[in-house]
């Protein structure tokens, strides 16, 4: 008799194993900045912050991500007291760039594919104003820029319902605990599972077609 169960369980090790390592291996290299050129900063808030990450992970000319809270009133609020919802501020991903690679209105641009415009207080599975997408500006050139990129937007998507996605002045954003920090990196299975469970990029294909980011 073939005993199949520690076969199965080996395999399935082998399995977990072997995405890990293809995930290390394909992690994006962070570009140095050059000595003496300024960089900049946008913040997004596109739903769970660990896929917001992973996607602007992607775009050269990125430098860091960082998962954290915005838009609400405590100061120091914990994850436990954002997910509640009872803080005011949702989560999001503060975006170091060199403009020089890069520009506020490129990463705007790309932005609106990776989320669900269309939804109050809600991106995908997540429910609730801690999850509200938005646009966090940090100066009157960035408010400019993404109000035109909202403006092209909404004459070129492809679905019918209105972009509700708020454009707001930046407060103070507190960067989330560590274990958030490259989530998608530290646990690419339990990631993966997440992104799919929560139909992320079903619903991106559904909105943008052919433009879905992620």
């Amino acid at each position: 008799m073939i005993m199949r169960t520690p076969l199965i369980a080996a395999a399935f090790i082998a399995v977990v194993v072997a995405v890990a390592a293809a995930v290390a291996q394909s992690r994006p290299e962070k570009p140095a900045a050059a000595a003496g050129r300024p960089l900049a900063t946008a913040t997004l808030a596109g739903g769970c912050f660990w896929c917001v990450e992973s996607d602007f992970d992607k775009i050269d000319g990125v430098i860091s991500t960082t998962s954290g809270y915005i838009g609400g009133r405590k100061a120091n609020p914990t994850y436990q007291e954002v997910s509640a919802g009872g803080t005011g501020h949702t989560e999001a991903v503060q975006i170091v760039f060199d403009p020089s690679r890069v520009s506020y209105r490129t990463l705007v641009d790309r932005f609106w594919t990776t989320i669900d415009p269309t939804v109050k207080d809600q991106q995908f599975c997540d429910v609730g104003s801690q999850y509200r997408s938005g646009i966090f500006f940090h100066d009157e050139e960035q408010r400019r820029e993404a109000e035109a990129s909202k403006a092209a937007i909404e004459k070129s998507k492809p679905f019918k319902q209105p972009i509700v996605t708020e454009i707001t002045m930046a407060t103070t954003f507190y960067p989330a605990e560590e274990y958030h920090q490259d989530y998608y990196l530290k646990n690419p299975i339990r990631y993966r599972y997440y992104r799919t469970g929560c139909g992320r990029d079903a619903r991106l294909k559904q909105l943008w077609g052919d433009k879905a980011n992620h």
